[in-house]
């Protein structure tokens, strides 16, 4: 494909943005700039045409430019809805409404301009509760950019060091400029670990459990059998706050969430990304008498929200036409989701099959991956030794000259959205046919 005018784009705006992007995470090779998004489409600059599976780190599950989340943003301009910045509005409220009634769990909400932002307020809100100060996070999972969870997602053997079961992981910082003393108070610890999660409530004074139910940032890495179950028995125990990351689970895999698929019970949920179809928003909810902290009489227990343009109507009106029509059409959009997940892991699996490659689908209902390895796995460990790095970004950049659109970072997750069809998965299965062949020449 030709992408003379990408190319030239970045760097036009290399000139006067560090990196030439505003979300550092989006450099990648080739450097596409795309310009136009509708249903399961991409373009860019240079006019090429793509089929999305990368969907923005994942957040339009409807699609891009769904008819009824636009018309609803459009409703919110001609109606002159406005940021005051003072007192409540009608669509925070039906927002929040909507929020508790799709996940069980959620009895109060909050909301926020993006994800990070309300995962930082959930390890406030433990912190307030409990009186501790430390937290845990999962070796290759990822909570948001601050400083106490900004670490360990992909990070090299050599800086993890070997497997440890009963005991935590170095803390490796995803960026420069933290504060030294952060690793002091923040544990990281291996998936599905149990031991060494009951090692760490036993070792610190825990305040928060923050996690993905699953870690979706390293492709699809799944819970074993009861694992959540016993998480929340250990947090009881030990008097832990459960905070469960839903900005990449939440909605995307049912209405209630990740969580609702198992009857799990987190004291506070995260959501954001596909809770407005693309749309700028986060969201914290959970158990009242934590959510009460934002407005605790006391002000040595009350804690602090704030944000310009929390609440501001363009993504609250999103949120409420996309919370509305997944609940309306829940029955039939999950389960086509479903499908299209099954008919694109079938496919793929028999494509690297007859290509004699040795690979593994995880999926989740409309997010997969493939690892090069034998089997799935249930730790970033098991990836970090196993996984064929190099084949995995050449046959990513391979699909992308095929106009099939993976992010190409190896372990990215791929998402299906409701604007896919079973053609649009059939044309990817072939193109990967294509692909493996040409790699084989």
């Amino acid at each position: 494909m030709n992408h003379t005018k990408s190319t030239a784009l970045f760097e036009k705006n290399n000139r006067v943005i560090p990196g030439g992007v505003v979300s550092l995470n989006r450099k990648v090779e080739p450097n596409i700039a795309f310009v136009r998004g509708k249903g399961s489409r991409l373009w860019d600059a240079d006019g090429n045409e793509y089929l999305d599976f990368h969907a923005g780190f994942a957040p339009y599950l409807l699609g891009h430019g769904d008819a009824e989340v636009e018309a609803a943003v459009r409703r919110s301009m001609d109606e002159n809805c406005t940021l005051s910045g003072s007192g409540t509005t009608p669509w925070e409220g039906r927002a929040a409404e909507l929020l508790c009634e799709c996940v069980p769990t959620v009895e109060k909400a909050q909301f926020t301009s993006t994800g990070s932002e309300a995962t930082y307020l959930a390890l406030r809100l433990a912190r307030a509760q409990t009186g501790r100060d430390h937290i845990i996070v999962m070796q290759g999972g990822y909570n948001g950019w601050h400083d106490e969870v900004a670490c360990n997602v992909m990070t090299p053997l050599e800086h993890t060091g070997p497997r440890v079961s009963r005991g935590e992981y170095p803390f490796v910082p995803l960026s420069a400029g933290m504060p030294s003393g952060i690793a002091e108070r923040v544990h990281v610890l291996n998936f599905n670990d149990l031991e060494s999660l009951e090692w760490a409530f036993q070792t610190y004074e825990v305040a928060c459990l923050l996690s993905e139910p699953i870690l979706q940032n390293i492709g699809i890495v799944k819970p074993q059998e009861n694992y959540w179950q016993s998480v929340r028995e250990l947090c009881d125990r030990y008097g832990v706050v459960w905070a469960m990351d839903e900005v990449k689970t939440g909605f995307r895999h049912a209405l209630g969430g990740f969580q609702s698929l198992h009857d799990l019970k987190p004291d506070l949920s995260i959501f954001g990304k596909a809770i407005a179809n693309g749309y700028p928003l986060g969201a914290i909810g959970g158990k009242a008498e934590l959510m009460d902290l934002f407005d605790a009489p006391e002000a040595a227990k009350r804690v602090l929200i704030a944000g310009t343009y929390n609440g501001h109507p363009t993504p609250m009106f999103a949120s409420i036409a996309t919370m509305e029509k997944l609940k309306r059409e829940r029955d039939t959009l999950y389960p086509r989701l479903e499908s299209l997940g099954a008919q694109v892991e079938n496919g793929l699996r028999e494509a690297f099959a007859e290509a004699g490659i040795t690979a593994t689908i995880a999926r989740q209902g409309s997010a997969f991956c493939t690892y090069f390895m034998d089997a799935a796995p249930r730790d970033w460990h098991d990836i970090a030794e196993k996984h064929d790095m190099d084949f995995d970004t050449r046959y990513r950049r391979a699909l992308i000259e095929k106009g099939v659109y993976f992010f190409p970072l190896p372990t990215k997750q791929a998402s299906i959205s409701a604007a896919h069809s079973e053609a649009d998965i059939e044309r990817t299965i072939q193109a990967t046919r294509e692909v493996l062949r040409e790699m084989s020449n």
